[in-house]
């Protein structure tokens, strides 16, 4: 089992549905692509209600597919930690991840 040291947890309203463990946008939406993420959601949020997003510190993801630990991340369009390819970081991998769904640490902040 892993566990996270959370320094800052943020809330965001949720736009949509928000899934626990996945990055969410500035925007309250599951973040998109490449894009940059305010944190990742702590707990599965139904849209119109404030979720915790978890902005800084070691935090628990899922990934959306194998990452070696050390390597940058990124969203990809489902909000899942993907290795970072042509997008925006959002983190560095402390864990390393063999398939999709599988949750890993990742150091955001430094």
């Amino acid at each position: 089992m892993k566990g996270q040291n959370v320094v800052l947890t943020m809330s965001v309203l949720a736009v949509t549905d928000l899934q626990a463990r996945r990055f969410v946008g500035l925007d309250g939406k599951t973040c998109g692509d490449g894009a940059k993420a305010l944190g990742v959601v702590e707990v599965d949020t139904e849209a119109d209600n404030m979720a915790p997003a978890n902005a800084l510190g070691a935090i628990l993801v899922e990934a959306g597919g194998a990452i070696a630990a050390g390597a940058d991340v990124q969203s990809n369009a489902s909000g899942q930690a993907v290795a970072k390819a042509a997008g925006l970081s959002n983190g560095i991998a402390l864990d390393a991840a063999t398939a999709t769904g599988d949750v890993i640490r990742i150091l955001r902040g430094v």
